[in-house]
């Protein structure tokens, strides 16, 4: 059974830090595509950044310079590293593992960020 679980979410001040953690169990993160969604109250849920298993990272352009991610394949970890907060970064932050080859895309349960002007 695949499981990705997210930690590290909670309330922060406008220009704050946060790092997010999401352990995935049940698959081998170094064959995926890791990375962070995020959905807002009223929107649909969007790309914050991604991990190719190929060593490529790419980010939404709202948070370039300011979030950054990285993975531990030894732990099955990946991680969201996010600086300079802001009001409109506040949503809940999704886990992701996608391997399209396989047709798997597998979700966390999310963790909400909440950040305070």
């Amino acid at each position: 059974q695949v499981q990705l679980v997210e930690s590290g979410g909670g309330l922060v001040q406008s220009g704050g830090s946060l790092r997010l953690s999401c352990a995935a169990s049940g698959i081998i993160t170094s064959i995926y595509t890791m990375g962070w969604y995020r959905q807002a109250p009223g929107k649909e849920r969007e790309m914050v950044a991604t991990d190719t298993r190929f060593g490529s990272t790419d980010y939404a352009d709202s948070v370039k310079g300011r979030f950054a991610i990285s993975r531990d394949n030894a732990k099955n970890t990946v991680s969201l590293q996010m600086h300079s907060l802001k009001p409109e970064d506040t949503a809940v932050y999704f886990c992701s593992a996608e391997n399209p080859l396989f047709s798997q895309h597998y979700w966390g349960q999310g963790t909400q960020v909440t950040v305070s002007s």
